[in-house]
């Protein structure tokens, strides 16, 4: 009985359909009533009508509770078998894991947080995700330990099995422990787990999946390769940096930015799997990270921008909110874009999801101190390289960093993928069902954060403008006035700055007024001296002709 009672609580949503089909039997009963009725009067003229319509809208109404009642209750069916959730409310239904099995494939390639925060998002939907990340040292020097059990810098595939957990934390903190012995020192578990998967399995990319497995993370995770590969950066000065981590900084120091990236060697081949993933994929992710570090040199494998071309999935690039010192400084969306069509060509982006810019002022003037800025979107030229535009708030601060928002960007993803369904004529497939269930789900969870959010502010959000003669801004209006505020800071510290820099220079001027009247009174005593000593000098050589004189006169 209890679990009866909870198929009419708010949340199931099964009240209003129930309600539908009573309203329908309703006019059906009133319609057969006047039926019945007609042994015993004559039907009016104007009663037909009535009874028709009361008919047909009460058949309406019982067909459509009827339907919407089976469709409300596999929607409901699909929430519950999501495990993913903190708590199951509806506790009469059955676990149905199958329907997660049957999500769409997607695949995410790239590197570092971006890719993570991409992970983080979509495992919430599908159980098909591949991670096709980078496999690169960052310069690091390799521990003796690290020599001995030739151990490949798998950073990027360790924080990917962390994003696509179950439990992050737990996960972070396994993956992360360290060993202080003199034979293990360097080494965490990840690395020792690594290398006893690849010695159980003779093979190091089933070694990763199995170790997916073992851990019971959501999708699985690929490195783009398995051969250790060097990310280098040639600049335009024709220097070469062999170096993966020194790149931002040495482009950062010189004057000479990145002419081009390329991966050493050259022609190495993709993990086994990965080219099948993309094949099978219904859509590719690519980004967000960095352009140069993370998400072109994947792209480089050899086999890997073919097939994104040749694939039918959906293309996804996700933009960076912010550019990057030494990598993308002052680059606008379309550099972004267009700097991955250079290396790549055509045909590897079919939609672009971009920040609208809602960023905290006070923020984005850290970043500005760093050498950072917001990515611009000057969306006429993004236009022109064929590329279709999602504008959407991926913004959200994350400490004392600007990171996107993983709910919004797998919110886009996933809704991009239904609209390619309900092009198809696919609404009753289950895996548009299901989507479209989770999507509903997790916007109403926002609306209600937010609506708690809200209690805490006074106004919305407004865009609004930046002071740029070329672009228009996409902050808000509401943040005008801290603008304000921290441009009339900069201008008075601009002010004493420059009254500091003026009073040094004044005293600079009179100190060189000083030693310009030094260096001339020490010239003219110079002189005077100079004048002595020559007088001395003529007195002394008449005053031994003399001498002389008296000597031959008393000879």
């Amino acid at each position: 009985m209890k679990g009866f009672f909870k198929w009419f609580k708010s949340k199931a949503k099964m009240k209003r359909w129930m309600i539908m089909g009573l309203v329908g039997v309703t006019l059906i009963c009133y319609g057969m009533a006047k039926l019945v009725n007609l042994n015993r009067e004559r039907l009016e003229l104007y009663e037909i009508p009535i009874v028709v319509s009361a008919f047909i809208i009460g058949f309406t109404a019982i067909v459509i509770g009827i339907v919407h009642m089976q469709k409300r209750m596999l929607e409901i069916l699909v929430e519950e078998s999501d495990t993913r959730k903190e708590t199951n409310n509806v506790n009469t239904l059955i676990f149905n894991k199958k329907v997660y099995n049957q999500g769409p494939k997607i695949v995410v390639i790239g590197g570092g947080s971006g890719l993570n925060t991409v992970l983080r998002g979509l495992k919430n939907y599908t159980d098909n995700i591949t991670a096709i990340v980078t496999v690169s040292d960052y310069g690091e020097t390799p521990t003796d330990s690290r020599k001995a059990l030739q151990v490949l810098p798998l950073n990027d595939v360790k924080e990917s099995l962390i994003a696509l957990a179950g439990d992050e934390d737990n996960m972070e903190k396994l993956l992360d422990v360290e060993f202080e012995t003199a034979k293990l020192r360097g080494l965490s578990f990840s690395d020792i787990c690594f290398l006893a998967m690849t010695k159980s399995t003779g093979n190091f990319a089933k070694s990763i999946q199995n170790a997916g497995h073992v851990l019971n993370i959501t999708g699985k995770v690929l490195p783009v390769t398995t051969e250790p590969i060097t990310i280098c950066a040639e600049l335009e000065d024709g220097q070469v940096i062999e170096s993966r981590d020194k790149i931002p900084e040495i482009v950062a120091k010189s004057n000479s930015k990145i002419n081009r990236v390329y991966i050493s060697p050259t022609n190495t081949k993709p993990t086994p799997g990965v080219l099948e993933a993309i094949e099978e994929a219904d859509a590719i992710v690519i980004g967000p990270g960095s352009l140069y570090t993370n998400v072109i040199p994947n792209l480089l494998v050899k086999g890997i921008a073919k097939k994104i071309k040749e694939s039918k999935a959906i293309k996804v690039y996700v933009s960076n909110i912010m550019t990057e010192l030494g990598q993308t400084d002052e680059y606008t969306l379309s550099d972004h874009i267009k700097a991955i069509v250079d290396y790549i060509g055509k045909n590897i982006i079919d939609y672009c999801i971009y920040d609208t810019g809602e960023v905290i002022p006070e923020f984005v003037q850290r970043y500005n101190l760093k050498g950072a800025d917001v990515v611009m979107p000057d969306t006429n030229k993004v236009k022109e390289l064929g590329v279709r535009l999602i504008q959407r708030n991926l913004s959200k601060i994350d400490g004392e960093s600007i990171r996107h928002d993983s709910d919004v960007i797998a919110m886009t993803i996933i809704q991009l993928i239904c609209d390619e369904l309900k092009f198809e004529d696919m609404q009753n497939d289950t895996q548009y069902m299901m989507l479209n269930s989770k999507l509903k789900e997790t916007k109403r969870e926002r609306r209600r954060r937010e609506r708690k959010e809200r209690k805490f502010q006074k106004s919305g959000r407004k865009q609004f403008e930046r002071r740029d003669s070329k672009e228009k801004s996409k902050f808000n209006t509401k943040y005008n006035d801290r603008v304000k505020s921290i441009k009339e800071t900069d201008s008075k510290v601009k002010k004493k700055s420059k009254r500091v820099i003026e009073s040094d220079m004044r005293f600079n001027e009179k100190l060189n007024n000083v030693r310009k009247v030094q260096e001339s009174a020490e010239s003219e005593l110079m002189k005077a001296v100079s004048k002595i000593g020559i007088n001395k000098g003529k007195e002394a050589d008449q005053k031994g002709k003399t001498r002389k004189t008296r000597v031959k006169a008393e000879k």
